[in-house]
């Protein structure tokens, strides 16, 4: 338990270091003060039954029973000084130990994101881990206060007759082993528990989501919504009530056990009474201390049942920031150029985790020279975003190298690369904030005090348009989530994108499918501020619409992972290839939009 606990005690530290003392330092006095009472009270009872006249005797019990007075006043001193620095501590724990879970997972490289391992540790350490922390401090000063009110009993136990203290372990015994063994049957099925909570929580999402709503009533799937809910719900509930009956057996036992050992107890108290071996008086204090030992006993084992299970839960939580904290960058490592001249790919090979050994990308090379545009083509699948994110840096070849400038992007430190780079997705990011943070959020840390730099990113990308409909303005909270907030159409919320790019302003620009949701004038806006932006810097774009990469310097077309044609479109349609069945099955499909283009 002490090792799995390590971690928490570790947060504790970081969290407070002077309460977490405090929380040692009160209950350990609170257990001097219980073996000083108990010996006060052997005292008390001593001259209470003793053989001094009846009328002396009170008197002659003052001085005793205003120290042991005084004894409890500060035991309960130091139990209320406790209970306030576990309240001071418990939100500081949290607040610890979610931050450091937040960094890990925003420094964590890209690809494991897509570890179906990876992603359950971290939801693991999520829903579990942190949420066991926020309970631990208060169950911690708790153990540790029946742990020393067991150890104030026992002294006074041995120090009355050493036998009783060999009888009451003995006797308990059975009940901590039982503790031990329901936490650890707890703790087995906790793989199960995880798997099936997530597949309720991923159903409680779509039930109770604002996004999802619309589509589930327009195909009447609420009903079948219920269905998958009731169906992994009561997976849940069958395996939880097989955990809990395994653990409620045990338990059982145990108790049973203890509670013969305790009768024991007594029974061997009262043959060492009736023998002569123990006065009244301290046969007296002996049952109030093996009361109290058994009582604090008794609840130590339930705090150790809570504990060694939160402890586990704990250590899944450390194992995974320690997993995936970041490693000391490599010595020699050189900053990616300001500018790169030229970015070459070199049979690029790369899988993702768990995908038995499929090569999402196999054998690529080519080269792009500063200031060309490069589309990607090819079907869905076919590897174009996980070529973009390697050429951008987000994720590492599994096999081949990419230069820039003749250097292995390797031997660079990564955050310089990633600086060099501007990526607009399908999808951005809508960050439930203000119009003015959502553009800044293309380099937050950019000094922009008079906002020139941000106005002219907006004005380029025709996001002035959008923000001016805004009721606030720039000021205007974007999440309907929250009282007075606002929502965006999909065009709207692609044009704070493309301003949050022109805002970031880098030499090289990823754009992966940027207008796929959008309709045909928002498309055609869109298309106008992503040339602004493409202006003099290196441009990978992706796109279903070939229409849209007529004027490309180079266009790849991709298939199953591997690079089967490359050229200029010219190049590409007198080839006669994929590309060109591909372009004129579009031309057909759309020959107004051609048209227009």
């Amino acid at each position: 338990m002490v090792g799995a606990l390590r971690p928490a005690v570790a947060v504790l530290r970081r969290a407070a270091p002077r309460a977490a003392l405090g929380v040692l330092v009160s209950p350990l006095l609170a257990g001097v003060a219980t073996a000083a009472g108990l010996l006060l009270t052997t005292e008390v009872l001593g001259i209470l039954l003793g053989d001094a006249p009846l009328a002396e005797r009170p008197r002659a019990a003052l001085t005793p029973l205003l120290l042991l007075l005084g004894v409890q006043v500060a035991r309960l001193g130091m139990e209320a000084a406790t209970t306030a620095l576990t309240a001071y501590l418990t939100p500081r724990v949290h607040q610890v130990a979610e931050e450091a879970l937040f960094r890990v997972g925003l420094q964590v490289d890209l690809v494991a994101f897509d570890d179906p391992a990876f992603y359950d540790r971290l939801m693991r350490a999520r829903d579990r881990g942190i949420m066991h922390l926020d309970g631990v401090t208060a169950l911690l000063a708790e153990a540790l206060g029946a742990v020393f009110a067991v150890g104030g009993a026992t002294l006074a136990l041995l120090w009355l007759h050493p036998l009783l203290v060999a009888l009451l372990v003995v006797a308990l015994l059975p009940e901590a082993w039982a503790a031990f063994q329901s936490a650890r049957y707890q703790y087995a099925g906790m793989p199960t528990s995880i798997t099936l909570a997530r597949q309720v929580q991923m159903l409680e999402a779509l039930a109770t989501y604002r996004e999802p709503a619309p589509e589930l009533r327009a195909n009447q799937a609420q009903d079948y919504v219920l269905s998958e809910y009731r169906r992994v719900s009561l997976a849940l509930q069958e395996h939880l009530v097989r955990v809990g009956m395994a653990s409620a057996r045990v338990t059982v036992v145990g108790r049973v056990l203890s509670g013969v050992g305790l009768v024991a107890v007594f029974a061997a108290l009262g043959w060492m009474l009736h023998a002569g071996g123990l006065g009244l008086a301290v046969a007296g204090t002996a049952v109030i201390a093996i009361r109290g030992a058994a009582a604090a006993i008794a609840r130590l084992m339930q705090l150790v049942h809570q504990l060694v299970e939160k402890g586990l839960y704990i250590s899944d939580y450390q194992e995974f920031i320690d997993l995936a904290s970041p490693r000391p960058l490599a010595e020699g490592l050189v900053d990616a150029p300001a500018v790169p001249g030229r970015i070459a790919l070199e049979d690029v090979s790369f899988s993702y985790p768990g995908a038995d050994g499929r090569q999402a990308l196999r054998d690529i090379s080519f080269s792009i020279e500063a200031g060309q545009s490069i589309a990607l083509v090819g079907e869905n699948g076919s590897g174009k975003s996980t070529l973009a994110r390697l050429i951008g840096g987000l994720y590492r070849p599994s096999a081949g190298r990419i230069h820039w400038d003749g250097v292995d992007v390797t031997r660079m430190v990564p955050e310089s690369v990633s600086d060099r780079v501007v990526m607009v997705l399908q999808d951005p990011i809508r960050w439930p904030r203000t119009a003015r943070e959502n553009v800044r959020l293309g380099r937050h840390q950019r000094e922009d005090p008079d906002s020139r730099a941000l106005l002219s990113a907006a004005e380029l990308s025709r996001a002035d348009e959008v923000v001016q409909t805004l009721p606030r303005g720039w000021e205007t909270l974007l999440s309907r989530e929250f009282q007075g907030g606002q929502d965006l159409s999909g065009g709207q919320w692609q044009r704070l994108a493309v301003a949050r790019g022109l805002y970031r302003d880098a030499p090289v620009v990823i754009l992966d499918e940027p207008t796929a949701p959008l309709d045909a004038k928002a498309e055609h806006a869109v298309y106008e501020s992503l040339r602004l932006l493409a202006r003099n810097r290196t441009v990978i774009l992706i796109t279903h619409r070939l229409a849209s990469v007529r004027n490309a310097d180079r266009i790849l077309f991709l298939e199953r992972g591997a690079l089967v044609e490359q050229g200029t479109h010219e190049e590409l349609m007198r080839m006669n290839g994929r590309y060109a069945g591909l372009y004129r099955l579009q031309t057909r499909l759309h020959g107004l939009d051609d048209e227009a283009q």
